[in-house]
């Protein structure tokens, strides 16, 4: 299938899981030991259908909606964040709740409160409906505008010598949210925002890592699901370079027809698909024929978030 010689598979770094998602499915496992099955968790934790699959198998409960967790149960806030709504509801049923919202995500609900408490209108750049977004919304005490696209900024029902803010949803990027910012800061005449180096650490060397693969393949994997905004952005990065790039799940999704012509095939991962998910995206490509496997130079990332205190103690176990 690949010619004469193995096909060259050389492998995104960083890729895969980041410090916010470790964490939370830290959290689950932990609290599955602490407290025991069954443990339940508010969306999923993290979006990858493996991840959530293998936590449902040692005990874990996932619901969309709080009254779907039965009095006094263990619950779980995923890696995304929830709307103060949410957590007053929890509150007033007396939830024992374990916050695993990334604190990262946490930060941007800061950055809102703070703008929003010196008297400025709060303008968020992200996707509708995603729950990091939804969250955010929820969390910032006041009126949110939110915006998608430069179209979005334009139709903003606001004066333009009105004191404003921007954040972002973390899974975006400084390239994502580039031009959108420059026309928010075209727009309004006395506007702030926080510093780039504030954005995603994770999305951001992900989406570099992808760029630099790409100069270097003829096709790329991008393994993570389908409803994982960072991975999906990934796959559309590769596509606006011009090179062939497909969002697969795990290796059952591998085509063979998309490798036909090609000599070097990129694979990275979503910051929320484990790596075992890219093994197996490597083996199905070596059932096809012979490869070569190397990783890429890349970014060491060596960050850790610390556990809520209520699970730390089972650290030393």
């Amino acid at each position: 299938m690949f010619g004469q010689r193995p096909l060259e598979v050389l492998l995104a770094q960083p890729r895969g899981f980041c410090a916010g998602v470790v964490r939370a499915i830290e959290i689950v496992e932990r609290a599955l030991d602490k407290y025991g099955a069954p443990v339940y968790v508010r969306h999923e934790i993290v979006h990858n259908k493996y991840v959530v699959e293998s936590l449902k198998a040692k005990g874990a409960v996932f619901v969309e909606e709080l009254s779907e967790v039965p009095p006094h149960a263990v619950t779980v806030f995923s890696a995304h964040g929830v709307a103060k709504s949410i957590e007053d509801d929890a509150k007033r049923r007396g939830l024992p709740v374990l916050d695993a919202t990334c604190p990262l995500v946490t930060k941007v609900h800061n950055q809102g409160k703070r703008y929003m408490a010196r008297g400025r209108t709060v303008i968020l750049i992200g996707h509708a409906g995603h729950p990091e977004v939804v969250g955010t919304m929820g969390q910032v005490p006041g009126p949110v505008y939110l915006v998608q696209n430069l179209a979005d900024i334009a139709a903003l029902p606001i004066p333009n010598d009105t004191p404003a803010a921007y954040i972002t949803q973390t899974t975006l990027s400084v390239d994502d949210t580039r031009d959108i910012i420059a026309a928010l800061e075209q727009r309004f005449s006395d506007i702030q925002g926080p510093e780039t180096r504030d954005i995603c650490y994770a999305t951001q060397n992900r989406q570099s890592a992808v760029r630099d693969l790409s100069k270097r393949v003829d096709v790329i994997l991008v393994v993570g699901a389908a409803n994982s905004s960072n991975s999906n952005r990934l796959r559309e990065i590769g596509t606006e370079v011009g090179v062939a790039s497909y969002l697969i799940a795990d290796g059952s999704e591998l085509n063979p027809e998309w490798l036909k012509d090609a000599r070097a095939v990129g694979v990275t991962a979503g910051a929320s698909a484990p790596e075992v998910l890219v093994d197996d995206v490597i083996e199905a490509l070596r059932r096809i024929g012979p490869v070569t496997v190397s990783v890429l130079p890349g970014r060491e990332e060596n960050i850790e978030f610390r556990l809520p205190a209520e699970l730390t103690e089972l650290s030393a176990v």
